[in-house]
């Protein structure tokens, strides 16, 4: 049967080839982007014009999309814009991490001696080194201190020492943040359970009972290194302190409820490190002095026990699943300190060496990172640069099976299952920031590499740091920049894909 797709197709084919009466022969090259199926669908396809004014997003917002197999770019709307890239920025740091450390790296904790052990006892000290293990758990220090036990240890006379060094302290990712919120803990050279607490409580006589435990499938420590103290208020909810070499916080009455719990960032990743080692420890009989926390290597002392982690390239693909930020800020600076021969100044330094290597290696000259998760907002790239990386890395199957699928929503949000799309990307959200950058299969089975980015850096900017939290109409912004994200690669998929 003769449709109007089908005529529109012949005709345009008869057009390209010259077949029509009267056109002349098309030229061997063009001189710009051709699109895969003529002039005639693309004036089928909204402009995209027209595809940002139906997104109907306040703020600036531009893209980029290329061929991968040919590095033509098919498509750029302000491409040259530096915007927040916001999680996106998690890319650079996989291929950064990747090319310096090797995908089968890995991050190796130990338990050292420094003293000399006779029957059971330790006349020195004990130390739990970290080594930037982003990924270290409460499991993972069990395991540690059953192997510590195996050694024969049974007393030690010395200090217990948490090594910290091997990366520089950070108070938080990005102190513009709420000092409530999860994703934004401290980071320095030891992590435990991507440093949070886990925050309990449960309705009983007279108040509330509370808990503060480094909980994982097969532990529950209570730790004594972060305390809550129920306060009788309606706001703030929560309140924060650095005092006696604890985390002090605070939490309003009114907000609590029946009974609840969730992860509360930790500011003193080293005390609570150690705190929860010693609770380990005493389980197998080894009573440790309470940690203190050392940013000096340890000389000559001796390695009794070790746990690694998983392969770096397992590390990388659950960071870009789950976006988590402080591993990308412990594996970016890993990278940096191995590049530099050791941990760099600070979060910031080691993010412009990242920069300063992304230009180096993908021409990537309008990108400067202030850190390695996009979490701050000061951040900036193009979608012309993530591309042309994007469609480098691409041809040596680097960064594609790292990253994650995206499902394509029809307008009301709902999953199309059968969409002829196959979207890989990586997200980015921040209040009033939304980005996306990745690879997409056409219908046809073209792959295209692809980035776009959208902000409003004046209404972000109006933000008190407790508005940051849940913002009013930060929702209902970034549905709109999903929705604008979607509208193109439906554009993308028709005009050069199908």
């Amino acid at each position: 049967m003769l449709n109007r797709r089908t005529l529109l197709s012949g005709l345009g084919a008869m057009i390209a080839t010259g077949a029509v009466a009267g056109t002349p022969l098309a030229p061997e090259r063009s001189l710009r982007p051709v699109l895969r199926n003529g002039a005639v669908r693309a004036s089928a396809v909204a402009g995209p014009e027209t595809v940002l004014r139906k997104a109907g997003i306040s703020g600036e917002s531009c893209w980029a999309v290329a061929d991968v197999a040919t590095g033509q770019r098919l498509e750029s709307m302000n491409g040259n814009k530096a915007q927040p890239p916001a999680s996106v920025a998690k890319t650079v740091t996989a291929l950064y991490a990747l090319e310096t450390l090797g995908a089968d790296y890995r991050f190796t904790t130990r338990v050292m001696i420094d003293g000399t052990m006779s029957n059971g006892v330790l006349n020195g000290d004990l130390i739990l080194a970290g080594g930037g293990d982003p990924t270290l758990d409460t499991d993972a220090l069990a395991v540690l201190a059953q192997r510590l036990k195996s050694t024969g240890l049974r007393e030690v006379r010395g200090r217990f020492i948490v090594y910290d060094g091997a990366l520089p302290y950070v108070r938080s990712i990005d102190e513009d943040q709420p000092e409530v919120v999860g994703y934004s803990p401290a980071v320095s050279g030891i992590a435990l359970n991507f440093n949070r607490v886990r925050f309990e409580w449960k309705r009983a006589q007279g108040g509330y009972a509370v808990k503060m435990d480094a909980e994982t499938a097969r532990y529950r420590p209570e730790v004594a290194s972060s305390v809550m103290t129920v306060v009788q208020r309606s706001a703030p909810v929560y309140t924060y302190a650095d005092r006696d070499g604890r985390d002090h916080w605070t939490v309003a009455s009114a907000a609590l409820g029946k009974g609840g719990s969730r992860w509360l960032p930790v500011r003193r990743p080293g005390d609570y490190a150690g705190d929860v080692f010693r609770t380990l420890a005493r389980a197998h009989g080894i009573v440790l002095k309470p940690a203190r926390t050392e940013s000096r290597p340890p000389a000559g002392a001796i390695v009794v026990a070790e746990h690694s982690s998983d392969r770096l390239w397992t590390v990388l693909q659950d960071m870009l699943k789950y976006s988590n930020n402080l591993v990308a800020e412990m594996v970016g600076m890993t990278a940096s300190a191995r590049r530099e021969g050791k941990p760099p100044q600070s979060l910031r330094a080691s993010a412009r060496e990242m920069s300063r290597w992304a230009a180096h290696r993908f021409d990537m000259k309008n990108t400067a990172l202030v850190d390695h998760s996009g979490l701050g907002d000061a951040s900036r790239m193009t979608p012309d640069d993530l591309v042309a990386a994007l469609v480098e890395v691409h041809r040596r199957g680097v960064l594609r099976p790292l990253l994650k699928p995206i499902a394509m929503r029809d307008d009301r949000g709902r999953v199309l299952t059968n969409h002829p799309v196959k979207v890989d990307a990586k997200t980015g959200t921040l209040n009033f920031v939304s980005g996306l950058g990745g690879f997409m299969t056409a219908p046809n089975g073209a792959e295209l590499a692809f980035a776009i980015f959208s902000a409003d850096t004046a209404a972000r900017g109006r933000l008190s740091r407790a508005e940051r939290v849940r913002p009013d109409g930060g929702r209902a912004w970034n549905g709109r920049a999903k929705r604008l994200q979607q509208m193109l690669i439906d554009r993308w998929g028709a005009l050069y894909g199908s």
